[in-house]
């Protein structure tokens, strides 16, 4: 009878031992999966804000190779959204270049186009004054102007200049 009563013992000890785990493994499956929803890096070079990770190319090429460049490495010319992504870029640049961005106009008609089909909006423009002025510039970039500080500009697309690259944040 003692022999039963440890068998019994024993039987109710691994069940709960089975429970224990069991609630350890779901446990460590939920904190996992919220853990990926916010943990995204970035390439090693790249810098991250927001949900995305930015590349500031040190080579200068046309905008069609710079964009070319940004496929290669998974992204694309960058699309700005907002005034805090605006800023923040600005804040990776070297005052001395111009920066292709990911917008264009390639029927030089004024109707201005992301390369990632992000609607264009009227009210997140950062053109310098009387910019864009010229029709057959159909590409877009930041650049700093003395007095006027950095603004987009309507520049030629077979100009060489250096580009911004974006790509959405891995997640671990």
């Amino acid at each position: 009878m003692v022999r039963e009563g440890n068998a019994e013992s024993c039987f109710r000890v691994r069940l709960w031992c089975i429970a224990v785990l069991g609630l350890a493994l779901l446990s460590a499956c939920f904190i996992v999966s919220c853990v990926e929803k916010i943990w995204g890096c970035c390439p090693g070079t790249w810098k991250p804000f927001g949900s995305s990770c930015y590349f500031i190319s040190s080579e200068e090429n046309f905008w069609a190779k710079s964009e070319q460049n940004c496929i290669g490495m998974g992204a694309h010319l960058v699309v700005i959204n907002t005034e805090t992504e605006q800023d923040f870029i600005i804040q990776q640049l070297n005052k001395t270049f111009s920066y292709f961005l990911g917008l264009s106009d390639p029927q030089g008609n004024g109707n201005w186009q992301w390369i990632d089909q992000t609607p264009y909006k009227e009210n997140v423009r950062f053109w310098h004054q009387n910019e864009p002025n010229f029709s057959a510039e159909e590409c877009a970039s930041v650049v700093f102007w003395d007095g006027r500080g950095w603004g987009w500009n309507d520049v030629f697309c077979d100009s060489k200049r250096k580009s911004i690259c974006e790509m959405k944040k891995i997640y671990l």
